[in-house]
């Protein structure tokens, strides 16, 4: 895999740099605006990309700012199907410290789909919808490989290869399309690398 540089993305609603870690050049992302509001469109949006059908990969590493708030988890995870506007897109994403925590209702939303702008996971939670969330033995200040098989309107979610949450109806429905992004949320600073997007429509392969 080659690095992921900060020039190939677009910052939304986020800060974006180039650091390393363990001597390895990785994407730091970390949310700047819509602060308090969770399941927001804050990510980095990849440029000049297009993706409807296929596989999108990442490895992920998370950890808490240092004034995150108690409620934050090390929100971190991909964001595709984004719209040219930003109006609209869909995400998997993990919270870290669900991962192992003793907490029997935490360790059962390590794991989150949703779909912006209406079917965040409030909304879930709110009609207790349980669907699209799930556990997962993960933590922070660990890389944890993320991986979407999207076909459709309908997607499988990996997380360090084990099949994690199959969703059979994605919110935004089979014809959605758009941008690939690396999603963090409150209180997370996020670092990416090895990101691999497979578009099936497109037959190309993208590798950075």
């Amino acid at each position: 895999m080659l690095s992921i540089k900060e020039d190939c993305f677009i910052a939304v609603h986020t800060s974006l740099r180039n650091s390393h870690i363990a001597g390895e050049e990785v994407l730091e992302v970390v949310k700047t605006e819509k602060i308090n509001q969770p399941d927001e469109n804050t990510y980095a949006k990849l440029k000049d990309n297009f993706f409807h059908n296929g596989t999108i990969e990442v490895d992920v590493y998370s950890q808490l700012l240092e004034d995150a708030p108690d409620y934050a988890r090390g929100f971190i995870g991909l964001a595709f199907r984004i719209r040219e506007d930003d109006s609209s897109f869909e995400s998997f994403y993990i919270r870290p410290t669900n991962g192992r925590t003793d907490d029997p209702v935490r360790s059962q939303r390590a794991i989150q789909y949703f779909a912006y702008p209406t079917y965040t996971f409030d909304y879930f939670r709110e009609r207790d919808i349980k669907d699209f969330e799930g556990p997962a033995d993960i933590g922070l200040s660990e890389w944890i490989r993320l991986k979407a098989v999207v076909k459709g309107d309908k997607a499988d979610f990996y997380v360090n290869g084990d099949l994690v949450l199959q969703v059979q109806q994605l919110k935004l429905g089979k014809d959605a399309s758009g941008s690939v992004g690396l999603f963090v949320d409150i209180g997370t600073r996020g670092y990416f690398k090895n990101l691999q997007v497979t578009a099936e429509d497109e037959q190309v392969c993208l590798r950075i």
